[in-house]
């Protein structure tokens, strides 16, 4: 019985073999033109090298100089030693060194060795180049220098976030190699030392409102050190001082900047190439509408000088910032339209390009890695640019050696390369998450899928979501590590934008290509591409402003094993309940309904907001936003706050979707800069501000917001009264003779009388004791009397006028001030007055959001 199974296993691999035949036959030979073979466990060997020389890297960035020698002195000689013993035991063992995997062990340990050993003397050698030469020790001194500097990286613009009156000085930061400083004392000194170079710009008014600059906005001129390509050499006049955080750079000279910079030596012509393309795709999107318009350059070459703080916090809230960057999904997107989907690339029925011409798999790679060559090129070749192609390069090593098993191996060999040649990689996140990501989907997203597909999941819609839960599982805990937040809304905003990411891509770098050559076609591609980048925008903008988008979360490595554990448990337990489709939709059902918090059931769970709630101070840190209730859904806006994602989340738990009008009390970024969070999807009748228009550049920004919207901007002034449903007030502040110049924006705020029934509440914005002392002489201070509620003046600070706090002699004093700020708001002599004046005083620093209800001896106040 075994002989006849034999034979029959004999005639069934005849058989399969002449099918085999057959099918490469009818391929005309080709190499992948069949099915690829059979294949036996993952290979693994590889990952231990790789895994132990990124380790080794990120210790030895800081060793000495004879731990260094001392480790890759020691690892080569062990591993001499364990090659030695393998070749003496295959001497007395005839056939050891081919029979099979028993001698395997000694060669990985070997292997594992040599990695260190490498990866040792590479960091080592790196590391150093911080420590040699003079800047270290300028450094030092904080020394004045003049410097000679070959940029290394694209100028970015930081605007940082608003955190006082007015936004910090705008800055373009330059990473860079100094080969030349010339000291005080007249000595030049020739080194190559990385640098971080901090250039303080002065954005300057343009003539024009054409958006000339991917990075300052309409009306705004460009400054010139943004142009800056990388290789260029500039002489700069700087301030040496040591870095912030001990990272890849051994200083940072602080630039005060001339308006043009010195160049002493141009760009390589790939650089000016790439410049060339970079700034046609540029100008190819300049007609699109605002979020397609940042979005779609940061998409395909990882532009992202147009990106607003706005945007780029709402893509980090919903982990979409992956799509802001430039990662292996955009190379592979254009390798797929070469190479096919890869499940069909080693298959007669294989797709894209490349088998419609005729090419042959191996040159089909090829042309593949030319095309990665050029991606490098045009995108940078910055860490995170060659992670995205070290990461794309997968799918080619793949299709070169036929073998699908390939991709783990390929991807270990991808990170022992990159780690090898620059050990920085080791410590940066960017490339933790890259690694990360690309592992989630070579090893759970299959599983997973098959998984899904198996309980009547379509097949689509099975591979996208195997492989955004995939990804989200691995990475998470790295980004809480450096959100202190999780996401709820991370997965299906991932789904919702997976089909669009595609043609934006594809399209993207077709305008990219042609711009040079032929903008009007450009400019076509870029407007297709723009509907699929503006529903990614719109995707990452709606998922942030849910109430339900994140919870917080230890920011630190504890609290990522925490989460890694919480993800374990969740898988688990998922597991089980994919046997009950009953419990499935339950918990779907109880995870939406805590993301998107519907008003209606959020008052019945958290009792917030209030019934019947009169007026509303939101907590938007240190700034001010208030909400006057107009009616069901409607309310009255004063003061938009310096975050948008802020006031908008807090609209949103209001119940907020009409505003009849949003008045902007004075121009300072903490009062206006939330204003894109309060247009947001909501029907707005006008805005009206101040007429004093100072700082002009928050003035200009709330016009720019406006007129991009289509909303009326007015100007308030004193005597001016109006009413919406039970809503009324009356402008006591500024005075409307335009003679009457203040001293600054706190003063030419407008102060409001509100009536709302029977409730009276006094804003008086930031006002300080000279306006507040000229408001109580006007002919509205007999009208201040005994008011119920105050939203006391300028975050509760120490200036406060004593006539008009007991003139108004309020029963509630509410505060907006930021927790922990560093102005001591509210200054304790403020609210211990207006205590002792008999008022009941809460401040948003320490109570939360605040709500008014009721009237008379129903007052009432309650927190979030």
């Amino acid at each position: 019985m075994r002989e006849e199974g034999e034979g029959c296993d004999d005639r069934r691999d005849e058989g399969r073999r002449g099918t085999r035949a057959a099918v490469h036959a009818a391929s005309g030979g080709r190499l992948g033109a069949a099915h690829p073979r059979q294949e036996g466990p993952t290979d693994l060997r590889l990952v231990p090298p790789a895994l132990a020389a990124w380790a080794t890297s990120a210790v030895m960035l800081d060793a000495a100089p004879a731990w260094v020698t001392g480790t890759a002195v020691g690892c080569l000689v062990l591993a001499g030693v364990l090659m030695t013993l393998r070749v003496g035991r295959a001497r007395r063992v005839p056939g050891a060194m081919t029979g099979g995997r028993s001698g395997w062990p000694a060669v990985t340990a070997a292997a594992v060795l040599v990695c260190v050993a490498a990866a040792a003397v590479s960091a080592g050698l790196h590391g150093a180049d911080l420590r040699r030469g003079p800047l270290p020790g300028l450094a030092e001194r904080y020394a004045t220098v003049i410097a000679e500097a070959e940029i290394t990286s694209d100028p970015r613009l930081v605007r940082p976030r608003v955190r006082g009156p007015a936004p910090a000085p705008t800055a373009v930061l330059i990473e860079a190699d100094v080969r030349r400083v010339e000291t005080r004392d007249g000595a030049t000194l020739v080194t190559r030392t990385p640098v971080l170079m901090v250039v303080d710009v002065e954005r300057r008014r343009s003539s024009s409102a054409s958006s000339a600059s991917s990075a300052f906005s309409a009306g705004e001129r460009p400054s010139p050190w943004l142009a800056l390509l990388p290789s260029t050499r500039v002489r700069v006049t700087a301030r040496v001082v040591p870095p912030a955080d001990g990272g890849d750079t051994a200083a940072v000279l602080r630039v005060r900047a001339p308006k043009v910079p010195e160049v002493v030596g141009e760009p390589s012509a790939a650089q000016r190439l790439a410049g060339r393309l970079r700034a046609g795709l540029r100008e190819a999107t300049d007609g699109l509408a605002p979020d397609a318009r940042a979005l779609l350059p940061g998409l395909v070459v990882g532009d992202t000088a147009r990106i607003t703080p706005e945007l780029d916090e709402a893509f980090k809230e919903t982990d979409l910032a992956h799509t802001l960057a430039v990662s292996g999904s955009n190379l592979t997107i254009i390798l797929v339209l070469l190479v096919g989907p890869p499940g069909l690339a080693q298959r007669v029925e294989r797709r894209g390009l490349a088998p419609r011409l005729g090419i042959s798999l191996r040159t089909t790679a090829l042309l593949g890695g030319a095309l990665t060559l050029g991606f490098v090129i045009v995108c940078r070749p910055d860490p995170s640019v060659l992670r995205a192609a070290a990461c794309g390069a997968v799918a080619l090593l793949a299709l070169a050696t036929g073998r699908r098993r390939s991709l783990i191996p390929a991807l270990a060999t991808a990170v022992l390369l990159l780690v090898l040649y620059d050990p920085w990689l080791s410590r940066s996140y960017g490339f933790l998450l890259s690694v990360l990501a690309t592992g989630a989907l070579l090893t759970l997203a299959p599983r997973w899928s098959a998984a899904l597909r198996a309980r009547r999941v379509p097949p689509r819609l099975a591979e996208a979501l195997a492989a955004a839960a995939a990804a989200q599982a691995l990475c998470a805990p790295v980004v809480a590590v450096l959100s202190a937040r999780v996401s709820l809304v991370a997965v299906p905003c991932n789904l919702l934008v997976e089909f669009a990411i595609a043609p934006a891509t594809v399209l993207g770098f077709a305008a990219l290509a042609t711009a040079p050559w032929a903008m009007p076609v450009a400019k076509a591609l870029a407007w297709c591409a723009g509907w699929p980048a503006g529903w990614i925008a719109d995707v990452a903008r709606t998922g942030a402003a849910l109430p339900g988008a994140g919870v917080d979360w230890p920011g630190s490595w504890t609290g990522a094993a925490l989460l890694a554990l919480a993800t374990v448990a969740l898988l688990l337990a998922g597991r089980r309940l994919l046997r009950h489709p009953w419990w499935c939709g339950a918990c779907g059902v109880l995870l939406l309904l805590a993301v998107v918090q519907p008003p209606p059931l959020t008052r019945v769970v958290t009792g917030w907001p209030p019934p019947g709630w009169r007026f509303a101070m939101c907590d938007v840190g240190q700034g001010d936003a208030t909400v006057l209730a107009a009616g069901a859904g409607t309310g009255v806006v004063v003061d938009a706050g310096p975050d948008p994602v802020l006031v908008d989340r807090c609209l949103r738990t209001l119940g907020i979707t009409r505003i009849p009008l949003v008045l902007l009390t004075h121009f300072h970024a903490d009062h206006v800069a939330g204003l894109p969070g309060v247009l947001r999807g909501r029907q707005v009748g006008a805005i009206e501000t101040t007429a004093y228009q100072e700082p002009v550049d928050q003035a200009e920004f709330v016009q720019r917001e406006a007129a991009a919207r289509g909303v009326s901007v007015t100007r308030a002034a004193a005597g001016e009264e109006r009413r919406t449903g039970g809503l009324s007030w009356r402008v006591v502040w500024p005075p409307a003779d335009p003679t009457v110049v203040p001293e600054g924006p706190n003063d030419a705020s407008v102060a409001l009388l509100v009536r709302s029934a029977g409730l009276r509440l006094l804003l008086l914005g930031d006002l300080e004791p000279p306006a507040q002392r000229a408001l109580l002489r006007s002919p509205a201070g007999p009208l201040l009397a005994g008011v119920d509620v105050l939203k006391v003046a300028h975050h509760g600070s120490a200036y406060q006028d004593p006539g008009l706090l007991s003139r108004a002699a309020p029963r509630l004093a509410l505060i907006s001030a930021g927790a922990d700020n560093t102005y001591g708001h509210p200054a304790p002599g403020t609210v211990a007055a207006l205590r002792a004046m008999g008022a009941v005083v809460l401040s948003t620093d320490r109570d939360g959001a605040l709500a008014v209800t009721g009237e008379g001896a129903e007052l009432g106040v309650a927190g979030d």
